[in-house]
């Protein structure tokens, strides 16, 4: 039986961690969907795919989701598409590098339809806090973490 290889999957629209996650899968020597609803500048290495998908709807959710799986690493902010792809087996990670779990998901979604309904009666205005050089770093040592687990995992 094979092992399908280790595997990252960008949300790209508002990722702010690209450039992160392509230095450790440049160092780790893993492909990388970077999956977006419009066209994106890209590194041109052939270990980077750029997908672009419909501006549908969640176009860009789909992809991701229908893919992944156990040995998938998927980078997103987007709670929904992180319950959807730890369902499906994958490591998932928000680009703070907060980890989506079968135990965290759940807890994530209910907060997020919190706010969104504070933010739509007009009790809560803004949004998150501003994104920082502790987030990115964070979330290069939380990749770096999955993907050492990942390969450990399956003998790598």
């Amino acid at each position: 039986m094979t092992v399908a290889p280790i595997a990252i999957y960008v949300d790209a629209d508002a990722c702010p961690v690209k450039d992160e996650t392509f230095r450790v899968a440049a160092r780790y020597g893993l492909h990388v969907y970077v999956v977006s609803n419009s066209f994106m500048n890209l590194p041109r290495e052939p270990w980077i795919e750029r997908v672009v998908v419909s501006d549908g709807f969640d176009a860009a959710d789909d992809w991701i989701a229908e893919r992944v799986g156990p040995g998938a690493i998927v980078i997103t902010a987007d709670v929904p598409l992180a319950s959807r792809c730890v369902k499906a087996g994958a490591s998932v990670l928000a680009p703070t590098g907060k980890p989506f779990t079968d135990s965290s998901v759940g807890m994530a979604l209910a907060t997020r339809n919190l706010m969104q309904d504070l933010r739509e009666s007009g009790l809560i205005t803004g949004g998150p806090p501003p994104f920082s050089r502790q987030d990115r770093s964070a979330f290069l040592g939380a990749l770096d973490r999955a993907v050492v687990r990942l390969r450990r995992e399956r003998g790598l």
